[in-house]
């Protein structure tokens, strides 16, 4: 039996193991069979503060680990394979196996980016290739970038990196963006921001580990040409890690998890921190955040009902 169950290793599940030892819940955290999160892909990491000149991601992930065990946390390495939140305590059993009993459960599962499928994208992923406009933007001040996509998150990242970019090609498969009118209206006149339509990007050029351009493919007559560029943003959105809480907790129609009050979900008692409920920032901090949200609320919620 414990306190508090924690599902997913990232910096919400990670933060909010931290704030739950401290309050002397005794988390366990459950992390899964590929720990740690987004971040595990990532290579510098300079916007996280305390880090005056960079960490790498995984170097970040496995310190947040490390502190988390140091206070009292404890860890499987396994992926939940079945829930029940029907009653309480909860229930959720772990690689098909083992069933753990909690009095409140944190969800923090986090989302993956949706990649273009190709071989050559995972090749450079970290070297050039990235989801995350706001993440690495800034090691591509005054360079050529391509971004891909044609909705509003790719247009929000086009104009984000036109500050920092010394240009932006969108590759958009289609001859108009599905973005709403109003990013439209402001990426079109951007003097920074040009459009590739009708084009999918069929390889990611590189040598060695840098980036170099993207071979684009036109889907009206298959035509090929290479363009130019440092860093290739892939902005076709996100999936929300949730698909194993169909039918045990409420969910946007996206997959997201629908928060009632704070970071409690639909089922009192259990809660959502990070990236699985948020899909507007999904940064690490605010990730974070939101963990120490989570725990400071499950602390109560214990506290009133336990």
């Amino acid at each position: 039996m414990r306190n508090v169950i924690i599902v997913g290793s990232g910096p919400a599940g990670l933060t909010a193991a931290i704030y739950a030892a401290r309050a002397n819940l005794g988390p366990l955290v459950i992390e899964g069979s590929q720990a740690g999160g987004q971040l595990m892909l990532t290579t510098e990491v300079e916007n996280y503060p305390g880090f005056r000149d960079g960490i790498l991601g995984p170097q970040l992930m496995q310190q947040m680990r490390e502190q988390a065990e140091r206070v009292g946390t404890e860890f499987v390495t396994d992926d939940v394979t079945n829930i029940d939140f029907t009653r309480r305590p909860f229930r959720l059993e772990v690689g098909g196996a083992a069933w753990h009993e909690g009095r409140a459960v944190i969800l923090a599962t986090g989302a993956r980016a949706k990649w273009l499928g190709i071989p050559s994208e995972q090749r450079y992923l970290g070297f050039g290739v990235s989801s995350c406009a706001t993440c690495d933007g800034f090691f591509f001040r005054n360079k050529p970038i391509i971004v891909v996509g044609g909705g509003d998150t790719a247009i929000e990242e086009a104009l984000y990196l036109a500050n920092l970019a010394s240009s932006v090609t969108v590759v958009h498969r289609r001859g108009d963006l599905r973005a709403s009118k109003i990013m439209q209206d402001r990426a079109m006149r951007h003097e920074k921001i040009r459009f590739e339509w009708h084009q999918v990007v069929d390889e990611v050029l590189g040598q060695e580990s840098k980036v170099t351009g993207a071979r684009l493919r036109d889907v009206r007559n298959g035509e090929t040409r290479a363009v130019s560029a440092d860093g290739i943003f892939v902005a076709i959105g996100h999936i929300p890690n949730t698909e194993f809480l169909k039918g045990h907790v409420e969910l946007e129609d996206t997959g997201y998890i629908r928060l009632r009050s704070g970071m409690m979900t639909s089922v009192d008692g259990v809660f959502a921190a990070g990236d699985l409920h948020d899909h507007v920032f999904r940064q690490a901090i605010t990730a974070a955040g939101y963990g120490c949200q989570a725990a400071m609320e499950a602390e109560r919620w214990l506290g009133a009902n336990e």
